[in-house]
């Protein structure tokens, strides 16, 4: 049967439409941290879709208030009143920590990104943007183009200028063999020379952990940093949240808040684990940003209410249950557990991450060398385990990418430990 479907998908959808598996996989159901596929095989799941399965698959909150806003409306766009899209505006505005916060839902990360692009070039009157190297921020043509990853910028095309700044990844690059402190100051002087050789660009939008790159960050207060010479300049923070928004680095309930010394950024997007798998996005900037559009414009699909009640339920939950403290404390226990395997294991280079965000970083043995390969050969060996993975990076596919629900047990977080041991072990 998954094999009939496989030949449908392969006849009718793009070949760069990516699955994972040579034995591609058919999910049927899920519950709690845990989904099923045709067979009846059963998986833990580490990856949740992606990282928007951030509280549980099947919710009950969840499930009950898209069911009851189904029974009255679905859909009515952003030319009436919409009660669900308020409320949730108005609680992520608060959570926000932005003075004077507007909040505009799209239905996606890479729309999101897309409208604070078109926010931050509109106020300022650039096209100029500065982005970071090995970064990604969507599928769209204005994302793509500035999108730091080769891997998922399929195009050099773009209505933008994009300028590249270094930072985002610790330990490569010409800056990685220094401290932290000596790397903040390298990156701040790179960026003071770049500004120095360009028109005044609109805004930097960076992921204060970057996704699709392998889960890499800078030092706690890289941005901070970078937000001195930026607003010296009038030049906008963008944080791209749609991978590490909601509590999911454990520390902090924006990744911003790592570096946040002065003050939040101008502009933070989000999308992801907000809808629980609902298709919910959205920016939130200060008023005099959001506001200054001097066309009209609306959201069809942002904002509709059956995804708006998911956002609401699904905020509650996690606020309600803690599940930000919850991925500091399992988190925190995983990263340890798997940096113990990882001693004994010469393919990994590097375990490292926040709360539930993990990368485990292959290589070959005694190089740097990026080993896709060997990534691959885990993703499999951690399917026919039970336990299922991502994975991304920068220098090719090599980092298998850890992002379970929020809300995993400490006993679930030692049996993904223990087959993700005996895959890497297999190699």
């Amino acid at each position: 049967m998954t094999r009939d479907l496989f030949a449908r998908h392969r006849a009718v959808l793009p070949d760069w439409l990516a699955l994972y598996y040579e034995d591609p996989l058919e999910i049927t159901h899920g519950e709690g941290r845990h989904v099923w596929d045709t067979a009846g095989n059963k998986y833990l799941d580490f990856f949740g879709g992606i990282l928007t399965t951030m509280t549980a698959h099947a919710l009950p909150e969840v499930t009950k208030a898209v069911a009851e806003q189904a029974g009255r409306i679905i859909h009515s766009s952003t030319l009436y009143l919409n009660r669900p899209m308020v409320e949730l505006a108005e609680r992520v505005a608060q959570l926000s920590g932005i003075p004077d916060a507007r909040v505009f839902f799209t239905t996606s990360g890479t729309e999101a990104n897309d409208t604070a692009l078109l926010l931050a070039t509109a106020h300022r009157r650039s096209n100029t943007i500065l982005a970071m190297r090995n970064s990604y921020h969507g599928r769209s043509f204005s994302s793509v183009g500035i999108t730091g990853n080769r891997g998922w910028s399929p195009t050099s095309l773009s209505p933008l200028q994009t300028l590249y700044v270094h930072g985002g990844v610790r330990t490569r690059g010409p800056y990685a063999h220094l401290d932290d402190r000596d790397f903040i100051d390298a990156c701040v002087a790179d960026l003071e020379d770049l500004l120095g050789h360009t028109r005044a660009p609109a805004a930097l939008i960076a992921e204060p952990v970057q996704g699709v790159g392998g889960f890499t960050s800078p030092p706690d207060g890289l941005y901070a940093a970078f937000r001195e010479v930026l607003h010296e300049r009038g030049i906008l923070w963008i944080a791209d949240e749609v991978q590490t928004g909601w509590g999911r680095t454990g520390e902090h309930f924006w990744g911003w808040q790592a570096h946040g010394r002065s003050g939040p950024p101008d502009i933070v997007t989000f999308a992801k684990g907000i809808g629980n798998g609902m298709s919910v996005g959205g920016v939130i900037a200060r008023a005099e940003i959001m506001n200054c559009l001097d066309a009209n414009s609306i959201s069809t699909f942002g904002g509709t209410q059956v995804t708006m009640a998911a956002g609401l339920a699904n905020l509650n939950h996690l606020l309600e249950h803690d599940l930000q403290g919850n991925a500091r404390r399992v988190g925190g226990l995983l990263i340890e557990r798997l940096r113990a395997v990882a001693a004994q294991v010469p393919h990994v280079r590097e375990v490292r991450g926040r709360g539930l965000m993990i990368g485990v970083e292959l290589t070959r043995p005694g190089t740097d060398e990026a080993a896709p390969e060997a990534a691959s050969a885990v993703l499999e060996e951690a399917r026919s385990g039970g336990l299922l993975v991502g994975k991304g990076g920068g220098h090719s596919t090599s980092v298998l990418r850890i992002a379970p629900p929020m809300s995993l047990t400490v006993a679930e977080a030692e049996e993904g430990a223990a087959i993700l041991e005996r895959a890497l072990r297999s190699i």
